[in-house]
């Protein structure tokens, strides 16, 4: 069964993949993180070719577990922009078949004045979605670009709103990002974050990525 295992995961990686895991690894030597940390460590080194990433990135405990769980479950995954939903689909797909959807679906053509269209997005997802789905099924969000939409839904969440499984909290930026975070930080909300003014799509998406593809082979 192992050696099953080993092979399913030898033919799904690519062979460059495997390779830069290995010298990520080499690199980055003992680091104290759990098994399932340290991949997501080793995806988001892998994505930016930033070993600095390893003193920002936190975890609340057991955030990785709750993400992979509530991926099997059939939770659909949150995305704040474009870009990140088009790096996660492809990785959905080829694992879990789990369903990405962007919070610019839900956003006007344009915002009004002091008002931001991922900020709206959030607030009318975050309605809709909250009648689809249990808790046990609740939503992903994966935040790479958009403090705004953080803000948005710790504010749905602070005033009752139904709980995401797991908050991926990584946007990218001077303004308002730092703070979000730091609020973020502060819940006891399941999740996973990036501090500082460093994030963005790409690694939001390889965190998530990182997890769909630990929750393929924990089946």
């Amino acid at each position: 069964m192992i050696e099953e295992s080993r092979q399913q995961v030898m033919t799904f990686d690519h062979p460059i993949f495997t390779e830069s895991i290995r010298l990520i690894k080499a690199e980055l030597g003992p680091t104290g993180l759990d098994p399932l940390q340290q991949q997501v460590l080793e995806r988001l080194i892998h994505s930016s070719g930033d070993f600095g990433l390893k003193d920002i990135l936190k975890f609340s405990t057991g955030a990785c577990q709750q993400g992979i769980s509530s991926l099997i479950a059939g939770a659909p995954i949150l995305t704040d922009t474009a870009m990140a939903a088009a790096a996660v689909s492809p990785m959905a797909s080829r694992t879990l078949k789990s369903q990405v959807r962007c919070v610019l679906e839900w956003a006007p053509a344009q915002a009004p004045q002091g008002a931001t269209r991922t900020a709206i997005g959030m607030n009318c997802a975050w309605e809709e979605l909250s009648k689809e789905f249990q808790q046990t099924r609740s939503p992903i969000v994966l935040i790479g670009s958009a403090p705004k939409a953080l803000e948005t839904l710790l504010d749905l969440i602070s005033n009752g709103a139904f709980r995401p499984s797991l908050i991926i909290g990584m946007p990218v930026g001077f303004v308002g990002v730092a703070e979000s975070k730091r609020r973020l930080s502060e819940s006891d909300i399941a999740q996973i974050r990036l501090d500082g003014t460093r994030g963005g799509a790409a690694l939001a998406a390889a965190c998530i990525n990182a997890l769909l593809r630990a929750a393929k082979f924990s089946q």
